[in-house]
């Protein structure tokens, strides 16, 4: 198959222009997760570039959780989300992560606690509900995207703190960021929805004590995503396959 998007590359800037070349591809071709791309060989004669560009794009994209490379198969795509942003990007993404994942553990495990002690009937009902949408969701074959965030705010809601709540409303576009790079992790979304059901049970007993741990044990997974296992290629690197 030869669209648009595997058109040859103008210039060669090591594996980056690769993996974005392969987005538009993916785009292009509506692929889904699961899909094959085209062989090696193929992606490299269409690209203009060697095949040792093609792999090592397919190498990164690999481990920010894109692809599967399936030896002996081939390489099939994993998610689409993010797939083909530019470096910069990633990299400007993996930077901020570490700070908004520290500061959702502190904020998010207070509201928790204090959810337990504070939360009325309404309350309750809203986070089951959150708890049922994000379970049709992914039945329905989705991430749980809204239903993770209606549960999280539900508990912020339920914590009756007007400061905190403010807190963790300003920071709602990176918290989203997050939310999507782990939910877009395979397997992380039942996983996402056992750990809100173990959060519900706690603040249902009323365990302030409970509920915290439980919050915190359940971001330090959302906290687990390939974007940061990821070490980008140095210039030294570069300088070593050359």
């Amino acid at each position: 198959m030869t669209t648009a998007a595997l058109r040859p590359l103008e210039r060669s800037r090591l594996y980056e222009d690769v993996g974005q070349r392969l987005g538009e591809f993916v785009r292009e071709s509506r692929m889904e997760p699961g899909d094959q791309f085209p062989a090696e060989r193929d992606l490299a004669r269409q690209l203009q570039v060697s095949r040792t560009s093609v792999r090592q794009s397919f190498v990164v994209l690999q481990a920010l959780g894109f692809v599967d490379v399936r030896h002996g198969e081939g390489v099939f795509l994993r998610r689409t989300r993010g797939f083909g942003e530019s470096l910069g990007k990633l990299l400007e993404r993996r930077r901020r992560l570490p700070d908004v994942l520290e500061a959702r553990e502190a904020l998010e495990a207070k509201l928790a606690e204090l959810a337990a002690g504070r939360w009325r009937d309404h309350d309750l009902e809203a986070m089951k509900t959150a708890v049922d949408v994000m379970q049709s969701e992914i039945a329905d074959g989705g991430l749980g995207i809204e239903g993770d965030a209606a549960f999280h705010h539900a508990i912020a809601l339920a914590a009756r703190n007007e400061i905190l709540v403010h807190m963790i409303d300003a920071m709602a576009d990176v918290i989203q960021e997050s939310r999507i790079e782990s939910l877009s992790e395979p397997g992380r979304p039942p996983r996402s929805l056992e750990a809100h059901r173990k959060i519900l049970a706690a603040i249902e007993a009323r365990s302030a004590e409970l509920a915290g741990e439980a919050m915190r044990q359940h971001l330090r997974v959302v906290a687990d995503i390939s974007l940061l296992r990821w070490q980008p290629e140095t210039p030294e690197d570069a300088d070593v396959r050359q």
